[in-house]
């Protein structure tokens, strides 16, 4: 009997406070290869020009606890064994990462792609999508993290790409005694995560991806690379896309993948043209 794969296609924007994370999911899943894998989506709470509230110390808290919600209820009514996320942002990974942990019994290993930990709420930054990290583990927001029947084993997690962490990240990371290379490190050998891997026996792994870990410069479907407010780009990341193809291929052969999740997909130059299209008398007619 073959394992059973699903896609789940979740355009949530709320856990960044930005719309246009849902038309970059959106995107995602039109971009990704046909094959007989069902694309389910998850339903979101489409944007309505309405700003979103400050719900005890999370900007659109309801929202993002009913979509997980949502999320859940799919994985445990399909129950499969490998799953594929297109988001929308980060938040979108915890529905399927906690429920490959539980369906590999406690023992899924995880590698965290990103320039930033999710582990923690960033001071004056009350964003959803800066905690599923520390929700699956158990930390992060009570809230969320209630969600999560097993929480990731702090050594079966890898947080790769991790770009100018803060003095929480590190007092977490070293607290907790997880695993982490930045690009730097994983251009010169990926060495560090196969060690990882076969030190703990991993056998199942999910793989998370945000695409931030690029370098902005070189790939321009990024939050930091906004051609209308561009970011300091000391908090982006340095990545650059063959190094990221042989780290997934790298990891592909030392463990069966059975997750991966694409999140913060911001494509300025398909979002700046549908924009412009939407203006457009004929088109609206």
């Amino acid at each position: 009997m073959t394992d059973k794969t699903i896609r789940l296609l979740m355009p949530q924007w709320q856990g960044g406070n930005n719309p246009n994370y849902a038309f970059g999911a959106e995107l995602l899943a039109w971009l990704a290869p046909d094959n007989d894998q069902p694309l389910i989506k998850v339903p979101v709470h489409a944007y309505d020009g309405t700003p979103l509230v400050n719900e005890n110390g999370t900007y659109g808290r309801k929202y993002l606890i009913a979509q997980l919600e949502a999320a859940q209820y799919i994985l445990k009514a399909h129950k499969p064994d490998r799953i594929v996320m297109f988001g929308g942002d980060c938040l979108v990974e915890q529905a399927p990462v906690a429920y490959l942990n539980e369906r590999y019994g406690g023992e899924l290993g995880l590698i965290w792609i990103d320039a930033h930990t999710d582990l923690t709420r960033i001071v004056v930054y009350d964003y959803g999508h800066t905690l599923p990290l520390g929700n699956l583990l158990g930390e992060g927001d009570e809230e969320f993290a209630k969600h999560v029947n097993i929480p990731l084993r702090p050594e079966h997690v890898f947080i790769a790409g991790l770009n100018s962490p803060t003095e929480q990240d590190v007092e977490i990371i070293q607290r907790l005694g997880i695993k982490t290379a930045g690009t730097q490190e994983l251009m010169n050998s990926t060495e560090s995560v196969k060690e990882w891997i076969n030190e703990h026996g991993i056998k199942h792994l999910a793989i998370h991806l945000d695409l931030d870990v690029l370098d902005p410069k070189a790939f321009r479907s990024l939050l930091f690379a906004n051609p209308a407010t561009p970011y300091d780009f000391s908090a982006a990341g340095t990545m650059q896309l063959p190094q990221l193809l042989y780290l997934l291929q790298e990891l592909s052969e030392e463990a069966d993948v059975v997750g991966l999740g694409i999140t913060e997909h911001m494509p300025w130059d398909a979002i700046n043209l549908k924009n412009l299209l939407g203006e457009l008398p004929i088109l609206n007619k």
